[in-house]
């Protein structure tokens, strides 16, 4: 049973499940890592038999294979994703920088410009649960950035096929090349190629304790978006809030793993009461009931608080991968809110609707990362190049402040560099 405690009886670092044990893994990594340097696709085929238990032929999609999913999924399905995608393609289109141009002084250009990476890989996690909204979430973004090759690694089944609803949330995302390889083996392949999988530039998508490890290995060669923990969502609610609410939307995040934190926090004693009863009626309705009894019973918790303005300072501390609003008037919050990776106001916004249709990304920072980074968008698969262009008599009006300063710093082959343009040609 989740437990209630008042504000205070628990640090505020330690609310959430964040130093979760985990087992080492990293030498395992490195070896798979340097297998699939080693040997390429013969690595990548039998880390698949191993792990999978599926035999290939091939490791890549084929066109054959795509269509063959398409008709197997549900029209219905299939409306949704196209309805998710316009959503997800519409929020994110405002994020697409343009490069830009300076020329308001004499001689004088300066400039920046947004440059797409050549080459961007997707990992879609497989295991015990199927993710088509991860594979939106990740595609869009990268082809509204402009990438001209996005390749999307995910595992096969034991009959050496990918789910249906994986391949067709690929298809109406956009996905150019379909690789059937999970798990460590897959972030080194994308890292580093093979003779079927292009080497990428930047790798992103959840995954479990191998794939953070691998992601982890190989940043350097090359960007990562981020290592992501176990799954969390904050709810903040008064009194007025509907308890039957409240618990679903814990209970939404509790059965991802059962390392998940599901924490309610709330002014009002008698919600916290309802909420806890109540999450003990829902919790036997869930196919993965198991699961989310293990995250309920270890790392559920509600707190009471003062008042709500206590409960905002708390949220902001915690810097929660999901934070709920569940008040009246939630937009006098917002604006004190610093640290979370995305907000849900209201009453009637579950935490859910952010997970398939609403629009922002769904992938996000956990472990209180929310204090310095962001959840992934368009920026996480551009760069910038900046430029400058200056005329000899723009130069020599400011050669000698370049001079001085590099002078300042004991750099006289800098101070030499900037004069040297004055000086007649020999």
């Amino acid at each position: 049973m989740i437990r209630i405690m008042s504000m205070g009886q628990v640090p505020a670092e330690e609310i959430f499940n964040r130093n979760i044990p985990t087992s080492n893994v990293s030498e395992t990594v490195a070896e798979i890592i340097r297998e699939v340097r080693t040997r390429g696709d013969s690595a990548l085929r039998d880390y698949t038999a191993k792990f999978d238990g599926a035999v290939l032929d091939s490791l890549i999609v084929s066109p054959e294979e795509m269509e063959e999913a398409f008709k197997q999924v549900e029209p219905e399905f299939l409306a949704v994703l196209e309805k998710a995608a316009a959503n997800i393609r519409k929020f994110h289109s405002r994020q697409v920088r343009n490069s830009f141009v300076i020329n308001d002084e004499n001689g004088i250009i300066m400039g920046q410009k947004v440059i797409p990476v050549d080459r961007a890989g997707l990992y879609v996690p497989g295991g015990t649960a199927a993710y088509p909204s991860t594979v939106l979430m990740d595609l869009i973004p990268a082809k509204l950035a402009g990438v001209p090759e996005i390749v999307m690694a995910t595992p096969p089944g034991r009959n050496g096929k990918i789910n249906p609803a994986i391949l067709a949330a690929a298809k109406v995302g956009g996905a150019d090349l379909i690789v059937k390889v999970g798990g460590a083996q897959a972030i080194a392949a994308m890292a580093y190629g093979t003779e079927s999988v292009p080497k990428t530039d930047k790798i992103v998508g959840p995954g479990n304790a191998f794939v953070a490890e691998a992601k982890r290995q190989v940043y350097g060669t090359v960007s990562i978006d981020m290592i992501a923990g176990p799954s969390e969502i904050l709810v903040v609610a008064d009194g007025r809030s509907n308890p039957r609410h409240v618990a679903a939307d814990l209970l939404s995040q509790a059965e991802h793993d059962r390392t998940a934190s599901a924490v309610l926090v709330t002014d009002s004693m008698e919600l916290a009461l309802a909420v806890q009863k109540e999450i003990e009626r829902q919790l036997p309705l869930l196919e993965r009931e198991q699961i989310a009894r293990v995250s309920i019973d270890q790392q559920g918790k509600i707190i009471v608080t003062e008042n709500l303005r206590e409960a905002i300072r708390a949220a902001n501390e915690i810097a929660p991968e999901h934070l709920e609003l569940c008040v009246d008037n939630p937009f006098d919050y917002l604006d004190e809110i610093r640290h979370a990776g995305s907000v849900f106001l209201g009453r009637n916004c579950p935490e859910a609707l952010g997970d398939y249709m609403a629009g922002p990304n769904h992938t996000l920072p956990t472990q209180g990362t929310a204090k310095f980074s962001s959840p992934l968008s368009v920026d996480d698969f551009v760069k910038k190049t900046q430029f400058t262009y200056f005329t000899r008599e723009a130069l020599n009006r400011v050669a000698e402040d370049v001079a001085l300063f590099a002078r300042k710093e004991g750099l006289t082959g800098h101070a030499n560099s900037a004069l040297s343009r004055g000086e007649e040609d020999l």
